[in-house]
């Protein structure tokens, strides 16, 4: 369950909320082990005072015994102690000084075996102390029984309680105080790497990507913090440089096919009786429809950036590479093989599967020289589809950069084959959006488009 945290409190900075933590800490800390110190001393002292009486009331037992306890016994050292030997019949047979001429003060009775246990007494007929601490100790034969009662005062013990009490209640609040100060100080030296940091990062523009952070040299959070930053700051770099060069090549490609529309519009404004229109027609058709690829390969490629949500459901891809075949045998006199097309099942976007296998099929059909095979299989989970032609085929020095956009290798730089160097680059963030992977081999002569990707039972 999630603790609801005032709005004040969120408003505060990190290094009040962080010192005013610890301070609430630390006082509670100094205040408990105040407290459990006076309780353990004040227990301490009382046990020695229980010690000291039942030490007393042996020695007195054992006078008793021996039959030589006098009716009045000799005060102790300080003069304070507080005796009385009872009989059977509650009669008093020896008294300290103290409680001489007393009758019996004392009700509770020994303890029928082990340790004498204490009791705390109130009463006492004697000037200046209020509680004391009585034991009782079974003395004398069976014929004669009696009775020691020994108290000692506990004026002492608490006086030196209210002492140590005092103290602690004066100088616990400046120790608190004190550290507080301590952590409010370490604080702000531990957060000052922190303000640094943000400081150079509130320098960095959109134009001034290539900064980085100073990284503190300890190899903790903030260091990997600062690692992390840095790391995030060049992958935007690539990312705004990979974004500039695609807005530079994409300009560069609309402006060919535009420049030749333009121009041959121009022409024939010019020279409107010399125009062939039945002639510049399909020139013009070929043109506008090269534009209407790239605009469409431009937008395709923008919404992949964009991180769009597939609409993925159950397809059998051996219906879209059919579909596809019987469309691009339309537009070529290519032999296109597709006998070696299983079934095969993957969890995908219809549409973006499709794109994939025409971009494909478009790709070796632009190379090509008599015949384009294709294959789709499913086997241990993944479908591998394979679309190969017989064409000059791709270096392997270049097999990983036709995927880059707007690549063309030596051979394909006439852009009269109509390619804009973006189909690959399409098929290959289709493929790894869904999970896939893509890669192109020998085909002896020619090359090899493998697709794998996750395929569901059938």
């Amino acid at each position: 369950m999630r603790i609801p945290v005032p709005a004040w409190w969120a408003r505060c900075s990190l290094r009040l909320r962080l010192t005013a933590a610890a301070a609430l800490i630390i006082a509670v800390a100094l205040v408990g082990a105040a407290c459990l110190l006076v309780v353990w001393l004040r227990m301490s002292l009382i046990t020695g005072l229980d010690q000291t009486a039942l030490q007393r009331a042996e020695v007195i037992a054992a006078s008793f015994d021996t039959g030589s306890l006098p009716p009045t016994l000799p005060a102790s050292g300080n003069g304070d102690t507080a005796i009385q030997v009872v009989d059977a019949r509650n009669v008093v047979r020896s008294s300290s000084a103290n409680l001489a001429g007393e009758r019996a003060l004392f009700t509770f009775a020994p303890t029928p075996s082990g340790q004498p246990q204490a009791h705390s007494v109130h009463g006492l007929p004697l000037n200046g102390e209020n509680t004391w601490r009585a034991v009782a100790l079974a003395a004398g034969g069976a014929g004669d029984p009696v009775t020691v009662y020994v108290a000692v005062p506990t004026g002492t013990v608490e006086h030196n309680m209210a002492v140590l009490t005092a103290g602690l209640a004066i100088t616990v609040p400046p120790a608190v105080a004190l550290l507080t100060g301590v952590v409010w100080l370490l604080t702000g030296r531990a957060l000052r790497p922190v303000e640094a940091m943000r400081a150079q990062t509130a320098e960095i523009t959109a134009c001034d990507l290539g900064r980085r952070l100073d990284v503190p040299p300890a190899d903790d959070a903030l260091g990997r913090l600062a690692r992390t930053l840095n790391d995030l700051l060049a992958r935007l770099d690539v990312s705004a440089q990979r974004q500039r060069q695609f807005v530079a090549d994409a300009a560069h490609e609309l402006r060919s096919p535009l420049s030749s529309l333009h121009t041959q519009l121009e022409v024939a404004l010019r020279h409107p009786g010399s125009a062939d229109w039945r002639a510049r027609g399909p020139a013009l058709i070929e043109e506008s429809e090269r534009l209407s690829r790239l605009v469409d390969d431009l937008v395709r490629l923008a919404r992949l950036d964009a991180r769009p949500r597939l609409r993925k459901r159950l397809v059998d891809l051996d219906e879209v590479v059919f579909r596809e075949v019987r469309h691009a045998r339309l537009r070529t006199c290519l032999v296109i093989d597709q006998h070696a097309v299983s079934a095969a099942r993957v969890y995908g976007d219809a549409e973006a599967l499709a794109t994939v296998v025409r971009n494909l099929l478009d790709n070796s059909l632009r190379y090509a020289v008599e015949r384009i095979d294709v294959s789709l299989r499913g086997r241990d989970g993944i479908a591998c589809l394979v679309v190969a032609d017989d064409g000059p085929g791709i270096p392997v020095a270049d097999r990983r950069r036709v995927f880059d956009r707007f690549t063309r290798l030596d051979g394909a730089r006439a852009r009269d084959t109509g390619g804009s160097g973006l189909g690959l680059a399409i098929v290959h963030d289709l493929v790894a959006a869904h999970h896939g992977h893509i890669r192109i081999e020998d085909n002896a002569p020619g090359a090899r488009m493998v697709v794998c990707l996750p395929a569901t039972d059938l």
